[in-house]
């Protein structure tokens, strides 16, 4: 499953009411370090396909999903399971510290 985007307006439908986990990755445009995740990001949404949604969401473009989950400083990963948030990280991790993350919330 390739990257997805998230967005205010649908947020709810692919984050939300999804059957599989999901890993939401809060960035901006102007972020260094959202930039230096940015590819480990895309690698893990290719190899944990159709087990964990992987995907972002631009906090400028979209203000009110980050507004709603008190995101104060990006990059802030968060994981969802059931529509409720099961793990919050905030600021560029590994890519072994985000797998062992991922791993972390598939039980």
């Amino acid at each position: 499953m390739a990257l997805l985007h998230f967005t205010d307006s649908n947020f709810k439908k692919e984050v939300l009411e999804s059957g599989l986990p999901v890993l939401v990755d809060f960035w901006a445009t102007w972020c260094g370090p959202c930039r230096m995740i940015a590819p480990i990001i895309e690698e893990l949404a290719k190899e944990y396909d159709n087990k964990v949604k992987i995907g972002k969401i631009n906090i400028d473009e979209n203000p009110k999903i980050p507004t709603h989950y008190g995101v104060m400083s990006i990059p802030t990963l968060m994981f969802f399971k059931k529509g409720r948030v099961a793990e919050q990280a905030a600021g560029a991790l590994s890519k072994a510290e985000l797998k062992k993350k991922i791993e972390e919330n598939l039980l």
